[in-house]
């Protein structure tokens, strides 16, 4: 496979075929931990994938997992994974984090072990449960308690507790707020996403308007649009078969009365326009030719070129531009030319500045380099099933899940490529074009 640079230069890379894939339902937090831990939503999802093969758990020559905030106790939380789906102790598994697209990432990397022949079938994926990011102590209670193990006599310890302050105990550091604010700008991905909506002009009213269509989509693609879902039965024996924040009422005169969230006097990102705080695990099954042959399996796609770019974290957001960009000209192809895009939806400012940005005759000679605008993206051709904005956006598996849900859109609608592509938190952007596949492609005769 060789995909030609515009220099004439060609760079190889061999697709490697998705056989299957799964997902838990996506669950909304509600401002307590939820009923799963990340490891549970993998090995759930991980497990109604695997038993539906022809080969056992244990053939499969590593497991990859993106995690963007494992637990204390689940740091290599794929090598946990991997050994209760029983993959068996000889199988490797590592944990990859690259922020929202720490799912992508180990689908890429799963990718670059096949086609360098160190790996030949991989299970794939990414997982978080964000509704158990921790509650931290702050640096003052951190360090009373340093001193107060140092302290020895009961006197040393009564007077430890007496400067003990109230503001020191009530005030924690929220973890997932921690974790979403840019080290380096000092700037709430929110904070990433109003510098967009600056930047291209885009109003409250698109915004919302576009969240609207979001919720909606996603609702009518519950009709057999979502199959790669598979159920999470929690210890009390409750089944949870679909993504649970989704809102059939979701309409823009509700949102219109949401205030902004991120920029509270002059902001127009709402809570109603951003994705929300999501658990969520996604899984794939790349294999290599000669896996497919040996298993007799059926791939459902093909992953025929992937991309990272990097960009102002001030500008996140528009990593996709950034990443499916070069994508688009080693393979000569423009924005139409790709049947279906899936854009995962952050903020709805970001995926709109994403379209709007490669409608833009400056930003795409200043910024991409290229000679003119690339062009636009038919709102037809977008996030056909919704997004984020509905779905929820657990960071370690939404890369993952657009890339498998992308394949199950194509496949539904009879097209032939698409490409996913995902903005990521301190300034990158992934990307990933997919084609889906006829069984009689797949044959070691027919490569």
């Amino acid at each position: 496979w060789e995909a030609t640079l515009n220099e004439g230069e060609q760079v190889n890379f061999r697709p490697v075929y998705v056989v299957d894939g799964a997902r838990t339902p996506f669950l909304k937090g509600r401002s307590a931990p939820g009923p799963f831990a990340a490891s549970d939503l993998a090995v759930q999802a991980g497990r109604s994938l695997l038993i539906r093969q022809p080969f056992a758990a244990g053939d499969v020559d590593e497991v990859i997992l993106g995690c963007a905030s494992p637990s204390a106790d689940e740091v290599n939380i794929a090598r946990v994974v991997s050994l209760r789906l029983g993959c068996g102790p000889r199988v490797p598994a590592w944990t990859v984090m690259r922020n929202c697209a720490s799912g992508m990432q180990a689908i890429d990397s799963a990718i670059a072990n096949i086609q360098n022949g160190r790996s030949q079938l991989v299970l794939a994926g990414g997982v978080d449960a964000l509704s158990r990011a921790p509650l931290l102590y702050n640096e003052a209670m951190v360090r009373w308690f340093a001193q107060m193990m140092q302290a020895r006599t009961l006197r040393q310890k009564i007077g430890m507790f007496a400067r003990l302050r109230p503001a020191q105990i009530l005030s924690p550091v929220i973890g997932i707020l921690k974790g979403l604010t840019d080290p380096m700008t000092g700037l709430l991905m929110g904070q990433t996403a109003e510098n967009l909506a600056w930047r291209f002009g885009i109003s409250r009213q698109q915004m919302d308007e576009y969240s609207v269509r979001s919720h909606q989509r996603t609702l009518a693609a519950r009709a057999g649009r979502f199959d790669e879902i598979v159920p999470l039965v929690d210890a009390q024996g409750k089944v949870y078969v679909e993504d649970d924040g989704v809102r059939a009422d979701s309409n823009l005169a509700d949102l219109a009365r949401l205030k902004p969230f991120f920029d509270r006097k002059y902001g127009r990102v709402t809570p109603g326009n951003s994705s929300q705080i999501t658990d969520g695990a996604a899984w794939l099954l790349l294999a290599s030719e000669r896996a497919v042959d040996r298993w007799r399996l059926e791939p459902i796609g093909l992953i025929t070129d992937s991309q990272w770019a990097g960009l102002d974290p001030a500008q996140m957001g528009l990593g996709p531009v950034h990443a499916a960009t070069p994508i688009l000209q080693r393979h000569r192809l423009g924005l139409q030319d790709v049947d279906l895009w899936e854009i995962n939806e952050a903020f709805a400012a970001q995926v709109l500045a994403c379209l709007a940005a490669w409608e833009s005759d400056e930003y795409c000679r200043e910024q991409l380099d290229l000679p003119a605008a690339l062009g636009s993206v038919s709102p037809d051709r977008l996030n056909v099933d919704g997004g984020a904005i509905a779905l929820g956006h657990p960071v370690g598996a939404s890369g993952a899940r657009i890339v498998l849900h992308l394949l199950r859109a194509l496949r539904a609608s009879g097209a032939r490529r698409g490409i996913a592509a995902i903005c990521i938190g301190g300034g990158q952007g992934g990307a990933m074009m997919v084609e889906t596949i006829e069984r009689e492609r797949t044959g070691a005769d027919k490569s």
